[in-house]
């Protein structure tokens, strides 16, 4: 556990005797205080004459954070001045973080984080989380154990094949695990010293890094086949050897590689991937909660999607289960979702259709783009997980406009430059109908003198809350029913004001209460079905909120 406890316990006391003294403590993130050092501190812990003499509280410490954040000219060197604070004072770094979520989050996640994934090699300062490469093969379990952390509890892995929208930045999509995992502490309150970011680097084909003197990562074109699973393989074991409780989360794969590994190891592993099961909880509890402001049912409901890749399949996924669990057959509760992908119309009978979308190529005529799929099909709802920019035209708009009196739209490719429309198209081409959301956000939009603000479907909202009930109840698996779980708790905590603004997601600033409820419900669902061996807490809420670690100074004299 963190050094920091909960706001209910006093921060104990850390034996001076075990700690680094001198400029040694000064760099290491976890305890540095930097000015917040008490004046017997200094003494006992050498400080004295390497710190200004003035003592100033944490939030003092803040105010200056602020300042010099505001301060920057672009989201790219607040992001930078954010990571430097997090290499120096992570307690600073998160009391700032979730003090200012609203303001943060864009900048240490999306859409900044793939802006700094696209230029990680220029901009790296510091060693940050850990590189697992093919050149390691066979001694994975060795090298783990240079890991700084010995009670590692969640890992967040890419192989940097998908970042977000933007493709294949090989080692360069280090920075998405590192933004998943400080939102899993900023918005579940999960320690900052059991979380460890990792890159398996097994190459790219991205030629422009491949040509980049300054590119970080391994030099080769990117690795396929047998010798990829056994580097996988390898990885997944020597993790579950080092860190026995430990939870991993698959990031940012891409398409073949996300859906067979999810299917080989979610039965026998601690494991999700969240662009699947994450993104599909996040988008079906935005839809459950528009059908407050549509009064419409979830199984009247007909959703198309544009895009068949993780996050669609994986929306689709979710859909099907929330149908499932109303009494609807399997095959009947497919038929409500349909999808559009590079190709046209997925049905059946199409060539060289991928085994993760089979299930949903249903029986129908072959339609070639998405406006005449959309009039043909006359759905309720229009999702865009295809990373491809500007795709919602005004006539495709205009035609959910027509079909429904209030059209479900959402743009939830990530980041902001690959929204399928944005927020203000979406408003003012359906005169202020549309339910709208978005992966990343935007601004509130004015139209014709009513404020509309829209809902952003952040993974945030799902993905640390899950990790947080996983962690704390120690269940030996992740499942669907789990996420499906968390997507009628997320939507059940949207509020009748948040409805009223036209926002169907709670409002970022109460997130760790979020996280917490999402938390308390998956480890009862632990609990109940026998996922895990320890004993269920009299109250499971309080339990999960007594293990959320909160940024306060430990005192060391």
């Amino acid at each position: 556990m963190s050094v920091a406890k909960t706001k209910d316990k006093p921060v104990e006391n850390q034996q001076a005797a075990d700690l680094h003294r001198g400029v040694k403590i000064l760099h290491d993130p976890i305890r540095n205080k930097g000015t917040a050092f008490t004046e017997a501190e200094r003494d006992e812990l050498r400080l004295r004459g390497l710190l200004p003499p003035r003592v100033h509280t944490m939030a003092e410490q803040e105010l200056r954070v602020l300042g010099n954040f505001r301060a920057k000219p672009t989201d790219l060197e607040k992001y930078l001045y954010l990571i430097a604070l997090q290499d120096r004072n992570e307690n600073l770094f998160y009391r700032v973080v979730m003090n200012h979520i609203e303001e943060m989050m864009p900048i240490i996640y999306t859409p900044t984080v793939g802006q700094a994934c696209q230029e990680f090699q220029h901009i790296y300062r510091k060693p940050r989380g850990f590189y697992v490469t093919l050149n390691d093969k066979g001694r994975i379990r060795e090298i783990l154990q240079n890991w700084p952390h010995t009670d590692a509890r969640i890992i967040v892995v890419t192989d940097g094949e998908r970042i977000l929208g933007l493709g294949d930045l090989g080692a360069d999509g280090m920075g998405i695990p590192i933004g998943k995992l400080s939102l899993y502490t900023a918005c579940a309150g999960i320690s900052p010293t059991q979380c460890m970011p990792v890159m398996l680097d097994v190459g790219t084909n991205n030629d422009v890094l491949l040509n980049d003197p300054l590119y970080n990562g391994v030099e080769r074109r990117r690795l396929r086949g047998p010798e990829y699973d056994e580097l996988f393989d390898e990885f997944i074991q020597a993790a579950k050897e080092v860190f026995p409780d430990i939870l991993i989360q698959i990031e940012d794969f891409g398409n073949t590689n996300a859906f067979r590994l999810l299917n080989k190891y979610r039965d026998n592993t601690c494991l999700f991937d969240d662009d699947i099961q994450g993104t599909g909880a996040v988008a079906v509890a935005g839809v459950i909660a528009a059908l407050r402001i549509t009064d419409g049912k979830l199984e009247d409901q007909k959703l198309l999607f544009l895009g068949a890749g993780e996050a669609g399949i994986g929306t689709a996924d979710v859909f099907v289960a929330a149908l499932k669990e109303q009494g609807m057959s399997e095959e009947e509760a497919r038929r409500h979702c349909w999808f559009v992908d590079s190709r046209g119309l997925l049905c059946a009978g199409r060539d060289n259709i991928t085994e993760h979308k089979e299930p949903y190529a249903h029986d129908h005529e072959y339609i070639d783009n998405l406006l005449d799929a959309v009039k043909t099909l006359k759905p309720t709802a229009l999702l865009g997980l295809s990373g491809q920019p500007q795709t919602f035209t005004k006539e495709i708009v205009e035609a959910m406009g027509e079909i429904n009196e209030r059209p479900i739209i959402f743009a939830l490719s990530n980041p902001t430059s690959k929204a399928e429309c944005t927020a203000e198209q979406a408003y003012t081409w359906t005169n202020g109908r549309v339910v709208f959301a978005s992966g990343s956000p935007f601004d509130p939009v004015k139209l014709d003198n009513r404020m509309f603000v829209p809902g952003q479907g952040n993974n945030a909202y799902i993905f640390p809350g899950v990790g947080l009930g996983v962690i704390v109840s120690r269940s030996r698996v992740v499942t669907d029913e789990m996420f499906l779980a968390a997507a009628h708790s997320l939507a059940n905590q949207v509020s009748q004001a948040d409805l009223d603004l036209g926002r169907i997601y709670p409002k970022l600033s109460h997130i760790r209460h979020v996280s917490a409820k999402i938390a308390t419900d998956v480890a009862t669902m632990a609990y109940d079905k026998g996922y895990t061996d320890r004993p269920r807490p009299d109250d499971v809420l309080e339990d999960i909120q007594q293990h959320m670690y909160h940024p306060v100074y430990p005192h060391y004299a």
